[in-house]
């Protein structure tokens, strides 16, 4: 009879003990089958045979128990080796829900042409809908393998719009785990069906549908803040305290020509700090814009590193980040030099808001 670990505490030593236990049986097994020559070097080949055994429980444990509670998947991630993807990135918000269980364990792999893709964890919050994913191929492939990286779709069909950032680690000449970043759209509904496609350089293609729900643990801070400046009209509605980060969504809107959206609005973004003058960091994400009676309408949901419980108060300057060149494209084939001088600075004022207190 299956055993549910929900409300329970987690069985801790048992699980060591077996792990321990698989790596004594997988090493006298290998030791049976070795010959001379292989014994001679055991010392060198143990450390892999320690992976294998620690994988082979791991698989065991995840096979037969999809029963098991979130906090049993919080702590199988922080058992050594069996690693959450979320966890070897530097961001604050993706390491503490993981560590907290918050994540969506997935775990499916599919094999093609001797390159298997694992969608480990994902996680939808106010800003982004995250994936951690790992590549695993028999050869070392090259950096741009997999062309423009991972896409997505809601209920089987295309997001409106979208951006997304991809950041990765070689953890050996085959091995790398990525981790993609789609932001959030208003539209967008609070659970669905994503599928995930990842396209290879031989034609491949690695097709997955998981379901992801946007985390509720969410406190939303009403702001209804507004400012012109320079003819920039600047709206910051709300924003949304998580243990995933903060998620801060503003509008602006710009006079402007159709065949020019690279105007000041366009290039808004905030910096944070908290009553004592520290600044949380920052990750800066696309946006969307569309034109409409001589007016550009920009709109965006920007994310930050999640805020510690004795934060009380938020200081938000809202300010242009100018890049120093390149440019853009209007449609499919008509492209937009970047004309710096054409812009201006804007000193935009700075806003409080008050944190409400935060359980722990």
């Amino acid at each position: 009879m299956k055993k549910s670990f929900d409300g329970a505490e987690f069985p801790r030593e048992e699980v060591r003990a077996a792990i321990a236990k698989g790596i004594q049986q997988a090493e006298e097994q290998a030791n049976m089958r070795q010959t001379p020559l292989q014994m001679k070097r055991k010392s060198k080949r143990k450390p892999l045979l320690y992976v294998a055994s620690v994988a082979a429980a791991f698989s065991i444990m995840v096979g037969s128990a999809a029963y098991v509670s979130p906090t049993f998947a919080s702590t199988l991630s922080q058992l050594p080796i069996v690693g959450s993807v979320f966890s070897n990135y530097d961001f604050l918000g993706l390491k503490q829900v993981s560590e907290q269980g918050l994540t969506s364990i997935i775990g499916e792999k599919h094999t093609i042409n001797g390159i298997s893709v694992t969608i480990d964890e994902v996680l939808y919050d106010e800003s982004n809908i995250t994936v951690g994913y790992t590549i695993d191929s028999e050869k070392e492939l090259s950096i741009e393998y997999f062309g423009a990286g991972l896409k997505f779709t809601i209920n089987g069909a295309n997001p409106v719009a979208n951006s997304a950032s991809f950041g990765k680690k070689v953890i050996g000449p085959t091995v790398q785990t990525v981790i993609a970043r789609f932001d959030v759209k208003d539209q967008m509904p609070d659970s669905f069906k994503m599928g995930l496609m990842l396209e290879g350089k031989e034609g491949e293609k690695w097709e997955f549908t998981v379901p992801v729900k946007k985390i509720t643990n969410t406190i939303y801070v009403p702001v209804n803040y507004q400012q012109q400046a320079e003819g920039i009209q600047l709206d910051v509605s709300k924003i949304s305290l998580s243990p995933s980060g903060i998620a801060l969504d503003y509008k602006a809107t710009e006079k402007g020509t159709i065949d020019n959206p690279q105007v000041g609005a366009s290039f808004i973004e905030f910096r944070i700090t908290d009553q004592n003058g520290k600044e949380i960091t920052s990750h800066l994400g696309g946006g969307e814009g569309h034109f409409d009676n001589d007016v550009w309408n920009f709109s965006s949901i920007k994310s930050f590193d999640p805020i510690s419980h004795d934060v009380q108060q938020l200081t938000i300057t809202p300010y242009l980040a100018l890049p120093s060149g390149g440019g853009g494209v209007q449609g499919v084939e008509t492209k937009i030099p970047f004309d710096r001088s054409a812009l201006k600075e804007v000193n935009f004022q700075s806003f409080t808001v008050d944190v409400p207190k935060q359980t722990k």
